[in-house]
């Protein structure tokens, strides 16, 4: 009989790409919707209303191609994840040689808006790596030089004629202002999502380390369950040569002391046994399937056992709950848990189990002390502990990492009475069998 399927886990540690390149083209995008707005309106209220003649076909073609680039760039961002330094770069060269052929056509270095060239520098500034921000401050510098001997010269006739000077006076300050609020108006957002960025990738670094943490960690458990086997087994044999003695047997107090010896003996092999079945060394047994039910119930009942002075209820919701395997590391990662709940001061847990379409959700709360307003902004880091003990605060560090890597999460809080209360979400694509998930969508 084959044993049922499971979901492979994927690994919450792939974050989602890097959207900062997209969101900054889009910003891009945008900006070219305002130039393209901009320079029409200036075009028709030059031409028409001030009777300096422009070549209207000319200089409106430029526009016309500036929105077929936008409509592409659209097209691209909403298919893509992420745009390529390259893009931002050749997307902020076009708007660069729009911007020259438009005031190749209106004056050329006389044209006050010739100041327009640093909105573009200002922009590959934050956007793109040193060589092609220099990049663009040639391009813009050589066209600019350029200007200053190859354009068309402006027509002024009618009452502006004579006055050239004072319209160049005007048109800088309508320069200035505009470059001064597209400047504020697109820098901020950009600058927004270089911080997101920066963000994710420390997130990434972070998880890294953990990660690596937790290697080590798992080498160093898995090597002292090896060496501790050995010393293990020779104590389950003398204790159960002992029992076996005259003299012990005669005595019921010392068989009652031995027998209270070798369970504590059964306990430590079955706590290394889980430590290797966790590191994947398993002693070739075949995972046992089981229900949500059952698993959760055998977890407290073996932890009532070693714990008797705690009181741990379980409460489950009015679901049907689907089959899983009993993986060691959900096993372990509630054993913390309520372990850490002990640890606090608590003298009674309420483990609660429910589930949605999506997810199985169990919460360990106790009537403790609950989380310091510190340990709960830095809940789930290593070593941070409200119990004050050397090398404390793994626990809660593991079961965040056991939940990450089953593409989990968890919350920890504290309750509206009291006590704290963590709240471990596990998706069922990955802990529930495929078998039941396709029933599920056969109901």
């Amino acid at each position: 009989m084959s044993q049922p399927r499971r979901r492979p886990r994927w690994l919450p540690s792939q974050w989602p790409a890097d959207a900062a390149g997209r969101r900054n083209m889009a910003l891009l995008v945008q900006l070219r919707w305002v130039a393209v707005a901009g320079q029409v309106a200036t075009i028709l209220i030059t031409h028409f209303l001030m009777g300096i003649r422009l070549p209207l076909s000319s200089m409106m073609v430029v526009p016309c191609i500036a929105v077929l680039m936008n409509i592409g760039s659209l097209m691209v961002v909403r298919r893509r994840t992420d745009i390529t330094h390259a893009e931002l770069f050749l997307a902020l060269l076009f708007d660069v040689l729009a911007l020259t052929t438009q005031l190749y056509l209106s004056g050329g270095a006389t044209n006050p808006f010739v100041s327009l060239y640093l909105v573009q520098v200002a922009l590959g500034a934050v956007l793109l790596h040193r060589w092609s921000v220099w990049g663009i401050v040639a391009v813009s510098s050589a066209c600019a030089a350029m200007l200053a001997f190859v354009h068309r010269p402006l027509v002024v006739s009618g009452p502006l004629e004579g006055h050239l000077f004072d319209l160049h006076i005007v048109g800088t300050w309508i320069c200035l202002t505009m470059i001064a609020v597209l400047l504020v108006l697109f820098m901020t957002p950009i600058n927004r999502n270089i911080q997101e960025r920066e963000s994710h990738l420390a997130r990434l670094r972070q998880q890294a380390a953990e990660e690596e943490h937790i290697v080590r960690m798992g080498l160093l458990a898995s090597g002292a369950a090896h060496e501790l086997g050995t010393p293990l087994a020779q104590l389950a044999v003398v204790l159960g040569d002992w029992r076996h003695m005259p003299q012990i047997r005669k005595d019921p107090t010392l068989v009652e002391e031995v027998e209270e010896m070798e369970a504590a003996v059964k306990r430590c092999k079955a706590i290394l046994t889980g430590v290797l079945m966790s590191a994947g060394e398993a002693r070739g047994e075949a995972p046992q399937v089981t229900q949500v039910r059952d698993f959760v119930e055998a977890i407290a009942q073996r932890w009532r056992a070693a714990n008797p002075g705690v009181a741990l209820r379980c409460d489950f919701g009015p679901h049907d709950y689907p089959r899983i395997i009993a993986d060691p590391v959900i096993r372990q990662a509630l054993t913390n848990l309520l372990d850490n709940a002990r640890e606090a001061g608590a003298s009674y847990v309420n483990m609660m189990v429910s589930r949605d379409r999506e997810w199985l959700h169990v919460a360990v709360r106790d009537n403790g002390p609950g989380f310091s307003p510190d340990m709960l902004a830095d809940v789930g880091k290593p070593y941070r502990s409200s119990k004050g003990r050397q090398g404390g605060g793994l626990g809660l560090f593991l079961v965040f990492n056991v939940a990450r890597k089953l593409g989990g999460r968890v919350d920890a809080s504290n309750g509206a009475d009291g006590g704290a209360m963590v709240q471990l979400r596990l998706p069922l694509t990955t802990v529930a069998l495929e078998d039941e998930e396709a029933d599920a969508d056969d109901g």
